[in-house]
């Protein structure tokens, strides 16, 4: 498109066809959503069906954009199976088009999303661009109440575990935190994270309950689960405490991703060419991305047997991670923001596991007695190794 997308109001997010301001699981190259490494990794779970758009549903929404003549499409099975996705290859280059799921379709929270990804776009920030409607430019489509989002197709590789990928994942996050200082979005952003979060306990406390409704010979494990969800609940109000006693609550909020992992991100050799999914983004402190990446960028994973999974961390990435973002110029990790690294890693990777458990029973393909049990090993490590891990940069400082 020659000229910028358009900036919609409020009022235009609400029209019926119309625009917004990136989308969960937005375009992605051949890698995309393998997470290796990542706890993310086995996201997923729910209804093994995946939606799928219609020939007709296809035509008139394709027909809204200027992209030449179509000479190919193809489904593209990855991310939520409720958000049905196509590559598409026509006249003027590779597209990926979306249709937002039943309860992502909100269209100011999409307006917030969008907004966000053009601002950082027009700064030459890693991320494929949205692709404007041919009427009126604009970055969402509405149409029979559905919304529609078609991106540049990027191509890339997934993570590979190396230091040299892990650090520019670092630099990136930096990267990001320093554009979003002092932006002030037009559409209001969602608030709260994993931190202290009162969904996370709910989670941990109706495990059992589901657990017991979809397996018949739940009471055999019962007692145990029972004690397990304990133990998890009292580690993460632990962390939540410790973090908000080194001061968390004081520090200067500013737009987060959160929910920065490998899984939402393309890769050239150790280089990051995109970053996507930006549903998650919202106002908090930038300490919950830097914990969060931290974690997501160092955690050892064993397979689909979490039983085999080790229970310390890389340290050689989580250091990685963290120094190439204390080494972005304006990006430096206070020393206090050190010392809740730890404590919000716990946090973060309790929530990970609790809330699609709570839902389903399982964690992707694995169910979720083994999971929490393999979580509660890796919290208690980095319970034991906090001062450790909150030095790490302790040459740089």
């Amino acid at each position: 498109m020659n000229q910028p997308l358009r900036q919609p109001t409020a009022s235009a997010a609400s029209a019926s066809q119309s625009s917004g301001l990136g989308g969960r699981e937005a375009p992605a190259g051949t890698g995309a959503g393998a997470g290796t490494g990542s706890v993310s990794s086995a996201r997923g779970g729910g209804s093994s069906t995946r939606e799928t758009f219609d020939t007709f549903e296809l035509a008139i929404v394709l027909s809204q954009y200027d992209i030449g003549i179509i000479e190919a499409i193809q489904e593209f099975p990855r991310g939520s199976r409720r958000a049905p996705k196509v590559l598409i290859r026509a006249e003027q280059g590779m597209y990926l088009l979306k249709r937002r799921a039943r309860g992502k379709d909100d269209p100011f929270k999409v307006a917030f999303c969008h907004h966000l990804q053009l601002y950082l776009a027009e700064r030459q920030f890693p991320i494929p661009h949205l692709i404007g409607t041919r009427r009126d430019n604009n970055s969402m489509l509405q149409f029979k109440g559905r919304i529609y989002e078609l991106f540049e197709f990027i191509k890339g590789t997934s993570y590979d575990n190396s230091i040299e990928a892990t650090a520019d994942s670092g630099k990136v996050l930096g990267l990001f935190h320093k554009l979003l200082r002092d932006h002030e979005p037009d559409y209001e952003p969602p608030r709260g994270s994993y931190h202290a979060s009162r969904s996370v306990a709910n989670s941990l406390e109706s495990i059992p309950q589901t657990l017991s409704r979809l397996d018949p010979e739940y009471e055999r494990y019962a007692e145990t689960t029972g004690k397990l969800v304990e133990k998890l609940g009292h580690a993460y109000s632990e962390a939540a405490h410790r973090a908000n006693e080194l001061g968390l609550g004081d520090w200067p909020m500013q737009i987060v991703h959160s929910d920065w992992h490998p899984g939402n991100m393309l890769f050239r050799g150790p280089r990051v060419v995109a970053v996507i999914d930006y549903d998650a983004a919202r106002l908090q402190q930038r300490v919950t991305d830097i914990a969060n990446g931290a974690l997501q960028f160092s955690i050892l994973g064993g397979g689909d047997d979490p039983a085999a999974w080790p229970d310390d961390i890389d340290l050689h990435r989580f250091r990685a991670f963290l120094q190439a973002y204390d080494q972005v110029p304006g990006c430096m990790i206070s020393k206090a923001e050190l010392q809740t690294v730890p404590w919000l890693m716990i946090e973060a990777l309790i929530a990970e596991a609790a809330i699609p458990i709570a839902a389903t029973g399982t964690f992707g393909r694995m169910e979720g007695m083994g999971i929490l049990e393999m979580v509660l090993r890796k919290v208690q490590w980095l319970k034991g190794n906090a001062e450790r891990l909150s030095q790490v940069l302790d040459d740089q400082k």
